[in-house]
């Protein structure tokens, strides 16, 4: 199992490690060139970051964010499977993010090759799905395909990606989903957190369903979440578009206020570089107008330091799912229980029906 119970309980130094050498570039700057088009084999155990015991009924597949940060534009447009520093980042992303979901099941997560973000992010929109959508997507729908075949078994499951890897998912949702509707049929839920999930992309793919609230199964759950002072179109995650946004608190697609007494907690830096659980640390609301969720209740320009001055004044971009932890941690168990007691029921059914076949063909 890989990375197993030893890397969690060393994913604080992990963190540390990740920052860094968040500056590291590709060695191999023409690596790709010949293969781009050439997806990972991800028969090879070393192109997984974790791989789990199968002990629970439910699985996770998930997507870590933008690991990999080259050191300028020059750098190659995406990063080999095996560069260092994003082994080292999808490794710390894991520790904070897809931990969230480990006890509502066997999180399953490939290393994917990613985008370089300095050359993806001033793109237009239509430019950069062009570009995730060679290199990032089709490692990671190759990942999902191998793993369906090789480890799910038949078991329900969970998507779940921030960033990068949710703007991923976006494509296996919308590609291979339509492709394989026995297997959506499994989808308990996507927490595709930290890119928008506009409603034209809904639109677009109509056998996908946004959540309405905490217990609907088969859905997309997203938001994106930032200061109430940043400027309609400054976010540079959300750019101009209107993102379909649930508030991880309260589960309301209105604009509530969830206060920070509702939350179960967020996931925070404690001492000796531990993580702790820290109570009535951040609130939500939702608002319409921008598509994105406010966080009102934490200290922007002290949030601002610990993400070492990059980015956006009062854009929590990196702390999506730190901030609502255990609010997903949850709201994924409970779906999964959802779904669960619905698929025992819709078994039970398919039972009784070929019981009934067979008695009447014996008579």
């Amino acid at each position: 199992m890989k990375p197993g119970n030893k890397m969690f309980r060393l994913r604080s130094y992990i963190v540390i490690a990740s920052l860094s050498l968040s500056i590291i570039s590709c060695k191999k700057e023409n690596a790709q060139s010949s293969g781009i088009d050439v997806v990972t084999d991800y028969s090879i155990a070393a192109h997984w970051l974790n791989i789990p015991a199968q002990v629970k009924p439910v699985d996770v597949f998930y997507l870590y964010p933008t690991a990999w940060t080259p050191d300028s534009v020059s750098n190659p447009l995406y990063c080999d499977i095996d560069n260092p520093s994003m082994l080292i980042g999808s490794a710390a992303a894991f520790s904070r993010q897809a931990t969230a979901f480990e006890t509502a099941g066997n999180i399953y997560a490939p290393y994917y090759r990613q985008a370089n973000a300095y050359k993806t992010l001033v793109l237009p929109e239509n430019q950069r799905w062009d570009v995730l959508s060679h290199v990032p997507a089709k490692d990671a729908i190759a990942a999902f395909d191998f793993y369906i075949n090789h480890f799910n078994n038949g078991r329900p499951f969970i998507l779940a990606g921030h960033s990068q890897g949710a703007n991923v998912l976006m494509f296996l949702l919308s590609e291979y989903m339509v492709k394989y509707p026995d297997v959506y049929a499994r989808m308990v839920a996507a927490y595709v957190i930290g890119y928008p999930v506009t409603a034209g992309f809904m639109a677009a793919n109509k056998h996908l369903k946004f959540a309405e609230g905490p217990d609907d199964t088969g859905v997309i759950i997203s938001y994106n979440t930032q200061s109430p002072k940043v400027v309609k179109g400054t976010n540079f995650v959300v750019g101009n578009n209107i993102g379909l946004e649930i508030n991880p608190i309260n589960w309301k697609r209105d604009e509530t206020l969830a206060p920070t007494s509702e939350s179960l907690g967020s996931l925070w830096f404690g001492v000796n570089h531990s993580f702790v659980k820290v109570l009535n640390f951040a609130d939500a609301r939702i608002d319409l107008n921008q598509g994105v969720l406010i966080c009102s209740s934490v200290n922007d320009s002290a949030i601002f330091k610990l993400s070492g001055g990059k980015g956006l004044l009062g854009v929590y971009h990196s702390f999506d799912i730190p901030f609502y932890y255990y609010n997903l941690q949850q709201n994924a168990e409970n779906r999964a229980n959802k779904f669960l007691n619905k698929y025992s029921v819709h078994q039970y059914l398919i039972f009784l029906v070929f019981a009934e076949k067979l008695y009447f063909a014996m008579k």
